[in-house]
């Protein structure tokens, strides 16, 4: 088994994990067990928790919608009335089954019921598994404007099974790999290289991949566990791509974008930026940008809607003072924060991504 020990938060990946779990409930001895399920996780992977683990009362389980519309505060509401009814208290636990929706929303959840109660994340997608379960963001959209409300508190523990990717369409699976490449962009020039020929069905590859993500992820959020100074550098790529998430959420006419592919777009345009403002090599750019397109499709922006999105940027949670911060590349594994860019070159970036 790989894991990663810390006071909280800590994370064990393949091997024996369900033993493992049922070591950590078997100590944690909660009052009572919820797990927390969407539509899709309640059907496709509830079942693979209940075959591994002896409960010594049957959980009680918590179902909500499936879909990114769901992570709002009127889900909240009804599932801290669903804990409450059913008599949790703070020494209950609850067991976040999904993917970053249901980990980011049953965080929240968890963490501010009876002033928090304990959780434990089981990531069933891979961008759950590289990024949304660990480094303990919690929180929900408000409106189409994402995770603008939300808390820092990590989970008692993540428990990582890649048997869920088989239960994934592949869009799901490449959303999850733009974190991966994110990764490799912000921290080392040789895990890029390794994710270029990344194949899903390489099983012991995967794993290898996955497992790379969550130390670079782990290592940086270690550091700066509040995003004051290391931790900015995994926002690269999502001030302008979750401004397109969100622009692309909020108009039906729009096809709606899995948060990877958004971030896919917001980082060859971060990219294109980078090149400008910081030399960020014009070979590297286009390697990025070709290798992403490999297996991003390429969406079409008008100029009003170019200008629509820049218009969300306002809104991105890192802003300070009315300025908008940008992360951006000098080089592989090299970035500069709290870069502010203007708009006409936001619009060349758009040019790029179209035209490339």
């Amino acid at each position: 088994m790989k894991y990663i020990i810390k006071e909280k938060g800590s994370v064990y990946c393949n091997g024996n994990v369900w033993q493992k779990l049922q070591e950590l409930l078997d100590d944690l001895n909660p009052t009572k067990i919820f797990i927390l399920t969407d539509e899709n996780t309640s059907k496709y992977c509830l079942k693979h928790v209940l075959q591994h683990i002896n409960f010594n009362n049957p959980p009680l389980q918590l179902t909500v919608p499936a879909g990114e519309h769901y992570k709002t505060i009127e889900t909240c509401l009804k599932l801290w009335e669903d804990l409450s009814e059913k008599g949790a208290d703070r020494s209950s636990l609850l067991i976040n089954l999904g993917g970053g929706m249901i980990t980011d929303l049953g965080g929240f959840v968890a963490s501010t019921f009876k002033r928090g109660i304990s959780f434990i994340n089981i990531p069933t997608s891979m961008l759950a598994m590289v990024d949304a379960s660990i480094g303990g963001k919690n929180g929900v959209d408000l409106g189409v404007l994402k995770n603008q409300v939300g808390v820092i508190n990590n989970a008692h523990s993540v428990i990582i099974d890649t048997h869920f990717l088989k239960t994934l369409p592949s869009n799901e699976l490449t959303s999850g790999y733009a974190e991966m490449l994110k990764h490799g962009l912000i921290y080392s020039k040789d895990y890029w290289e390794s994710l270029k020929s990344f194949d899903v069905e390489n099983v012991p590859a995967t794993e290898e991949a996955i497992w790379k993500s969550i130390q670079i992820k782990n290592e940086i959020v270690t550091v700066d566990p509040t995003e004051q100074n290391e931790r900015k550098a995994l926002n690269f790529g999502h001030t302008l791509g979750h401004a397109i998430e969100s622009y692309c959420l909020e108009h039906n006419e729009k096809t709606t974008l899995l948060h990877g592919e958004a971030i896919a777009i917001g980082m060859i345009l971060t990219c294109y930026i980078s090149k400008e403002l910081l030399q960020f090599p014009l070979l590297d750019c286009k390697e990025v940008s070709s290798v992403i397109l490999k297996h991003f499709p390429k969406v079409e922006f008008s100029n009003e809607e170019i200008n629509a999105i820049i218009e969300l940027l306002k809104y991105d949670k890192k802003n300070k003072n009315g300025n908008i911060y940008f992360v951006l590349l000098n080089a592989f594994g090299s970035i500069k924060t709290n870069c502010i860019v203007r708009n006409e070159l936001i619009k060349e970036a758009f040019d790029f991504y179209k035209t490339f």
